[in-house]
């Protein structure tokens, strides 16, 4: 006669040959031994063990007979195992301390590099557009716009 220990390691080595996940063969085996137990309160059986071995078998194909059925999880199912994309509410406060100091840093430019900056980043004008737009020359934006890349550079280290 085999231990419980025993029995149940070779029912959950029959359900995992079978396909079932080693999660899923944990569940299906422990439910074979309940009814397994309850079983025996009421009657007697000539082997536990294989009693036990095609409980676990049966439990296991009806599973993977409602899979094919419904392939998927009821929602629900692990929702505490679901990442939630929003960020924390520190990491919004940052954000919009971040922000806040960004646009304080805008305020201090020029209107002229403030409007180049914009007009680049912001509209996607090419520089020869906006060197248009501002009646100016194209190297002449572009030494705006680096300037005013560098000073929000700087403006914004360490935030």
């Amino acid at each position: 006669m085999s231990t419980v220990a025993e029995m149940l390691k070779k029912a959950r080595l029959i359900v995992r040959r079978s396909g079932a996940s080693p999660d899923d063969a944990d569940d299906i085996v422990q439910e074979a031994f309940a009814r397994l137990a309850a079983y025996t309160r009421a009657h007697e059986l000539r082997s536990e063990e294989a009693f036990l071995v095609s409980t676990a078998v049966n439990l296991s194909r009806d599973q993977a007979r409602r899979r094919k059925r419904a392939p998927f999880e009821p929602a629900g199912a692990d929702l505490e195992f679901i990442e939630d994309s929003a960020p924390q509410p520190d990491q919004i406060v940052r954000a919009q301390e971040r922000l806040r100091r960004a646009g304080a840093g805008l305020e201090r430019l020029s209107p002229l590099a403030r409007r180049i900056l914009l007009s680049q980043r912001l509209e996607g004008l090419t520089f020869p557009q906006i060197a248009a737009r501002e009646g100016m020359s194209v190297a002449a934006v572009e030494k705006q716009l680096a300037r005013a890349v560098m000073f929000l550079i700087k403006w914004m280290d360490g935030w």
